[in-house]
Parts: C-alpha cells; structure tokens; sequence
C-alpha cells in the first residue's frame, strides 16, 4: 500500500511512467500520456495526498502499486 505523497512527489513519479504535464484544464491540471490523461488534485493545505485519493488517482492512471513503488 503507497504511502501519502506530496503532489510534487505525484508529478515526479508520474513523469517517471511516462506521463506529461501537468498541463491547465478548467478546474484541474491533468497529465497526460499519447491520449489517455488523468487529472491531478489541486494543492492541498495539508501538503499531502492522502491514500485514498492516490489509490483513485492510480486505478484510473492504470498502475499497479509495484509500478508506483518502482518509479
């Protein structure tokens, strides 16, 4: 089970799979990959993204947690 990151940690590992961004779309940045995208949260005051958000963020992204480990 991923641990709670920072979203800069987010971007970062989401570039290491071969994602690009992030990239403004109305609300939400979103980083994208050929022409799949997948939205990142805004910054939060707490400075983390908690697991359940991640775990939502990565099912949609379609990576397993040994991937997001392994960038």
């Amino acid at each position: 089970m991923p641990k709670p990151v920072s979203r800069r940690e987010l971007i970062r590992k989401l570039r290491a799979l071969g994602f690009e961004g992030p990239i403004s779309g109305g609300r939400h940045r979103f980083m994208k990959k050929g022409s799949f995208k997948v939205r990142i949260p805004n910054p939060h005051h707490t400075g983390s993204i908690g697991w359940p958000l991640l775990r939502e963020i990565l099912r949609q992204a379609d990576i397993t947690p040994d991937q997001w480990e392994g960038a």
